[in-house]
Order: C-alpha cells, then sequence, then structure tokens
C-alpha cells in the first residue's frame, strides 16, 4: 500500500518500513489483507462441542476382547490406566468412627456415623442396623446422586414424588430388607455442603478446591468410600465377604467406580448412569466436575470399568427414556460387557440390566432380588 501524501513521516507506512540499526532486521510494509485468511470451514466457540469433536475422534486404547485369553492381561493393562488416571489417593489416617444420635424407625435404628479419611477430612453418615440382626450378614454402602445427600435415600427429606413411582430411599429400602447400609454424604453435599449462592454449582466449586490442591474430586470421594468398605469390614454384623454398593447417577457413577476398583464388593447396583462418555456428554450440563477423570477420553470407558468387575456380580438400571444416559447406549454397552462375562465364565445372570419404563430416575424393582442372589 503506497501513502498518497510523500511527506506524511507518520504514515504507518513507513513506521512498519522503519530499520532497526542494531540488528539490521527490517519490517517490510504489512498489507491488511496479509493476516486475513477466507475460512471455507464451519467455527466452533462451544466448549462442550468442542469435547463431543474431540469424543468423536479419541480412539480407545483397547477394544475389549472377546477371546477368554485375551482378558487377563486386556483387564491388567486396564486396571493400569484405571490407576494412572485416578492418581495418588490421600493419605490415610485412623477412621476414628464416631456412632451419635440413634433413632428407632420402627424395624432398624438410623445412627449418624462420623469417620475420618484425611487429617484434614471427615465423612458424616448414617449407619442403618435392622432390629432383628444378630449375626453377621451382607452389607451394602448406599451411594447418593446430586440432590440434598444422604438424608434422601434413607427417607428423612420429604421430596415429592410422581405417585405410583418409586421413590429413591433405596438406602432405606435395603435396610428394611435386612441389609446393614452404610451411606455417607460424599463432598460437598449434605452436611459435607459449602454455603454458596443458588447459581453456584458445588460439584465444580468442588473441583476448584480440589484441583489448586492437587487432588481429583473423583478421586477423593472414591478414596472416602474405599474407607466405609474398611468400616463395614469391622462392624460386627457385617460379613466381609458379603458387600454390596447401590448408587443412582452420580452415587452410580461412584458405584462403578467403587466396585471396578476395589474387589471387595461382591455385588453393585448402577442405576441411570452406565452407557458411555460419548453418550453422558450429549447434555451440555449433564456430568459434573466430580465424575471425570484429566485426560480420561480413549483411555477408559464405562465398559471398561464394568470389565474390572467381571466377574462379580453386576446390574445395570436403565429408564427408557433417560435422557441423560439413554437405553440404546445403555444396552449397547452391557452387550459389549457380557462379551467379557462370557469369556470369564462368569455365574449365569452375575450380568443384568434392568430396563425400566420411566425416565432418570432410581427404579429398584428389581434390585433387592438381584442383591439377594449375590450377596
Amino acid at each position: 500500500m503506497t501513502s498518497t501524501d510523500d511527506n506524511d513521516d507518520t504514515s504507518r507506512e513507513a513506521a512498519v518500513a522503519a530499520t532497526d540499526d542494531s540488528d539490521g532486521f527490517v519490517v517490510e510494509p504489512l498489507d491488511d489483507d496479509d493476516w486475513v485468511v477466507p475460512v471455507s470451514t464451519p467455527r466452533n466457540f462451544s466448549p462442550w462441542a468442542q469435547a463431543m469433536l474431540e469424543l468423536a475422534a479419541a480412539t480407545p486404547e483397547e477394544k475389549v476382547p472377546t477371546n477368554a485369553a485375551s482378558v487377563p492381561g486386556w483387564r491388567a493393562r486396564t486396571r493400569g490406566r484405571l490407576t494412572d488416571l485416578l492418581g495418588p489417593f490421600p493419605r490415610g489416617v485412623a477412621l476414628n468412627a464416631e456412632l451419635t444420635d440413634p433413632v428407632d424407625c420402627g424395624t432398624y435404628t438410623r445412627e449418624r456415623l462420623v469417620y475420618d479419611t484425611e487429617s484434614t477430612m471427615s465423612v458424616p453418615a448414617y449407619l442403618l442396623v435392622p432390629h432383628d440382626r444378630r449375626r453377621r450378614g451382607p452389607a451394602v454402602v448406599a451411594i447418593h446422586g446430586h440432590g440434598p445427600g444422604k438424608d434422601e435415600i434413607v427417607g428423612i427429606t420429604d421430596e415429592l414424588h410422581e405417585p405410583g413411582v418409586p421413590t429413591g430411599d433405596y438406602a432405606r429400602q435395603l435396610v428394611e430388607a435386612g441389609y446393614l447400609v452404610l451411606a455417607p454424604d460424599l463432598r460437598c453435599f449434605g452436611e459435607r455442603a459449602d454455603w454458596a449462592p443458588d447459581d453456584k454449582y458445588l460439584c465444580d466449586a468442588n473441583l476448584v478446591a480440589a484441583v489448586s490442591a492437587g487432588r481429583n474430586p473423583l478421586t477423593a470421594n472414591l478414596y472416602d468410600l474405599v474407607c466405609a468398605i474398611d468400616l463395614l469390614e469391622e462392624h460386627p454384623l457385617a460379613d466381609p465377604r458379603r458387600i454390596g454398593v447401590a448408587g443412582f447417577s452420580y452415587g452410580a457413577t461412584m458405584a462403578l467406580f467403587l466396585a471396578a476398583w476395589d474387589t471387595r464388593v461382591r455385588a453393585a447396583v448402577v442405576s441411570g448412569y452406565f452407557s458411555s462418555w460419548n453418550a453422558a456428554h450429549r447434555v451440555p450440563y449433564n456430568l459434573c466436575g466430580s465424575q471425570v477423570l484429566f485426560g480420561m477420553l480413549g483411555e477408559l470407558e464405562h465398559v471398561d470399568l464394568g470389565a474390572l468387575i467381571a466377574p462379580r456380580a453386576l446390574m445395570v438400571e436403565t429408564g427408557s427414556e433417560d435422557p441423560l444416559f439413554p437405553v440404546a447406549d445403555a444396552s449397547a454397552a452391557v452387550e459389549e460387557l457380557g462379551s467379557v462375562y462370557d469369556a470369564m465364565r462368569a455365574p449365569s445372570g452375575s450380568l443384568e440390566h434392568h430396563v425400566f419404563d420411566g425416565g432418570h430416575r432410581w427404579d429398584g424393582t428389581t434390585a433387592l432380588a438381584f442383591l439377594e442372589r449375590w450377596l
């Protein structure tokens, strides 16, 4: 571009063409079109859409094997990837379990239990003990989803439910069926919830606090639940060989990870979650900051976690109209997982997919029978 005024020393052309005598570098005159590039492909501004594109492009580290000879080595490598993704667990401390506030609930007693998992962290929980339990027997860790925390699943909160639709108080249902039940609050829920304005999501606040301290929220919650199993193992009314886990939604996330990680879990009920990361991310607001691991895409899938549970008992529960974890994706994942159960010669019925009429909620109509069989 040429100036029309040769005497204009302030022109941009003169400025950009100035020579720096110190290094001999000459800046060429700038043409306005030199940095404007025509773009024919669509552009994206959405972090969610970026994640979906990356999910679509992600190639699984290894496919689920169908041949029995390949399964042991594949499971060992998958376990290694899970270990790497979780990162280091917190440094353990004495659990120092404390029971207070017993409440007679008719057929069982509910007590408030507090135990330590780190030098700077304790876990509030409810312990539900059937009145007629006199000896060691089956025990279940019940894990709540998003909402008020443990109060909901033990039946304390007075939530509104549709008439005829099963309620989400599955911890209460379990103890009334004769199980010893431990129901802890996950971090930032129930008694562990910090104050925040209504428009602030505590799971994401927990992510900020954890990452700034070098922790992964999912790993920290998983460690709290591993400690819950430690407690149940020591309880005089719990049989360490008959421990199960049950959870819905976010609680199902943790139930799946807990059963995959801790082989002391003999049976797991995963309700309203099991499908795939791709399916879970189709709704932008679905997963929270406490349900993911850094760098997990292509490294670990729901079906991989299920394969780490095999040949132990796993029940997947899915609503036919669940928009968050669609039944078609859940069915495909369970079918793929079935090849691992078959290859490991798991007992018949140890992998079950219960599909019920409804949306994203706990159903539980076959869960008790499943647990009774396997615990």
